[in-house]
């Protein structure tokens, strides 16, 4: 009887599952991508430097096969199956050697150069993940993505705000190193100055409604911020918070121009009129208050990076208005860092951005920068109760149901949202493309955050809750198979007192009852 040849049993469920039957037949592949979701259980991933997620994959499907052995096979399957191994291998370091070095995927402008460590606070804003929302993803068959804005060294994406709006003020010397930015926020805005201020070598005065979670302005405080707390009345008020926060920055500029000349008269006659010219001139009109206070030679973000110190207890610097609302480096924030970073991180493969609006920056930037790209991409506002945004987009006309004919209650209770909504058209809102508009309510933002938490672990605030309505409402009008993209602006951290309060909730009749979201069917 003849006796049977040997087996070869191949190894299975390894990083590396090779197969083996009279040849060695391995097969490798490597796909980067810098959206991080499940693909299965055979799809390791590791973080790259630079920090978008590569995605590994060994395109072998473990199987067991069993083969007769030829004489000496034995021998030659196993030198092969090594040399493959270490093929594979060298191949993913090359890879991950140029991806470090930068000869992979490029990034966008903004963060290009950027290293693993990072070079201090500034460096670390920014280039923040992609996430796919599974939840909402599996009920609308969809890929529902959701920049993670959160995870910002301030929490919201208003940092991104913060950099640019002091970075160009810095440049062209409306702010001085050691000076005073004022704004009027309802928090994530002041926050973030609060926050990138010092960075700058610059203060922070900030004025928020007192109606605001009482957790912003306690934020702001620690941080080492002047926080002034005033009534919420009409934009057309003198004592709105941004009129306000628009007057300090006069007050600062006054203050910093007495203060000077007082010490000039000790000096000679020809240094004192150097002096007095190369100080800028004080108007006296709020509109014009961030053109005060120039210096000869402009003060920038180079006096910080050449180690110049500022002079920090110094009132003799003067003061700027950020103006989040109209100054333009709001958008532009957006246009040059966020909507490259999308754009980036999907590839150029989305369909659709959706978001709402407050100041309009985010929305602006990003839907301009996208359609620039792209213009079968179609980008949606998500407009809270309250805001007239909804019918300036769909109508072409500003103004809120309750507000027509002179129907306009004393004193609305417009939204618990907070950050989103407006009832005018900012500059930049103006910068906005947009092919449709979405309105949500109060209760659809509750529910939804509710539901992101219990289902995907997103613990996400007002804004963050309500741009998930929009991409959802999105998602079901294009059908599966659609990429849609949108902004988790802040954590729910900041929203405890009232957006996550339940008895706040419960005193509007808010309390959230859903167990899926048959809220948004309603």
């Amino acid at each position: 009887m003849q006796t049977p040849a040997p087996f070869i049993i191949s190894p299975t469920q390894k990083i590396l599952k090779a197969q083996f039957s009279t040849h060695f037949q391995p097969s490798t592949g490597f796909e980067a991508g810098p959206i991080f979701h499940r693909r299965g259980p055979y799809d390791p991933r590791r973080l790259n430097p630079g920090g978008s997620f590569v995605r590994v994959r060994f395109a072998v499907r473990p199987q067991l096969r069993l083969s007769p052995c030829p004489p000496g096979a034995m021998a030659a399957a196993t030198a092969a199956g090594a040399a493959a191994a270490a093929a594979a291998v060298s191949l993913l370091a090359c890879y991950l050697l140029l991806h470090r070095t930068g000869a992979g995927p490029t990034r966008t402008s903004r963060s290009s150069g950027r290293r693993a460590r990072r070079k201090g606070l500034l460096e670390a804003i920014g280039n923040t993940p992609l996430i796919r929302i599974n939840s909402l993803s599996d009920a609308t068959g969809c890929e529902i993505l959701g920049k993670a804005e959160f995870l910002n060294p301030g929490g919201s994406v208003k940092d991104r705000v913060a950099v640019k709006i002091i970075e160009e003020a810095l440049e062209s010397g409306d702010l001085l190193c050691g000076g005073t930015v004022t704004e009027g926020s309802a928090g994530s805005t002041a926050i973030s100055l609060a926050t990138v201020a010092p960075a700058y070598g610059c203060k922070c005065h900030v004025v928020i409604p007192d109606d605001a979670a009482i957790e912003k302005s306690q934020i702001i405080e620690a941080l080492g911020a002047t926080v002034e707390r005033v009534r919420p009345v009409s934009i057309t008020n003198k004592d709105h918070f941004v009129n306000i926060a628009r007057r300090r920055a006069l007050e600062a500029n006054k203050s910093a121009v007495a203060q000077r000349e007082s010490s000039e008269k000790g000096t000679n006659g020809s240094a004192h009129v150097h002096a007095r010219m190369s100080h800028s001139k004080i108007t006296a009109t709020q509109g014009e208050s961030n053109k005060t206070l120039t210096n000869g030679s402009a003060h920038t973000d180079y006096e910080i990076q050449h180690n110049r110190k500022c002079d920090h207890d110094s009132d003799s610097k003067g003061g700027f208005f950020a103006d989040q609302f109209e100054n333009l480096a709001n958008y532009r924030a957006h246009y040059e860092w966020t909507g490259p970073e999308i754009w980036q991180q999907t590839k150029g493969t989305l369909h659709a951005f959706v978001a709402a609006a407050g100041t309009g920056g985010t929305i602006a930037g990003v839907s301009r920068y996208l359609k620039e790209k792209n213009t079968n991409i179609k980008c949606f506002l998500m407009d809270p109760p309250g805001s007239g945004l909804f019918n300036k987009v769909t109508r072409g006309v500003m103004y809120t149901k309750e507000e027509a004919e002179g129907k306009r209650l004393k004193n609305p209770f417009d939204t618990i949202t907070e950050g989103i909504g407006i009832n005018r058209v900012t500059k930049n809102f103006m910068m906005a493309e947009l092919d449709g508009a979405y309105r949500g309510t109060d209760r659809e933002a509750v529910e939804m955050s509710r539901f992101l938490l219990k289902n995907d672990g997103l613990f996400v605030g007002s804004s963050s809750a309500m741009n998930c309505v929009g991409a959802v409402r999105v998602a079901r009008d294009l059908g599966p198979g659609h990429t849609v993209v949108t902004i988790l602006c802040d954590s729910g951290m900041r929203h405890l007192s009232k957006f996550f309060n339940d008895q706040y909730l419960a005193n509007h009749a808010l309390t959230p009852t859903a167990t899926g979201l048959e809220f948004l069917d309603q």
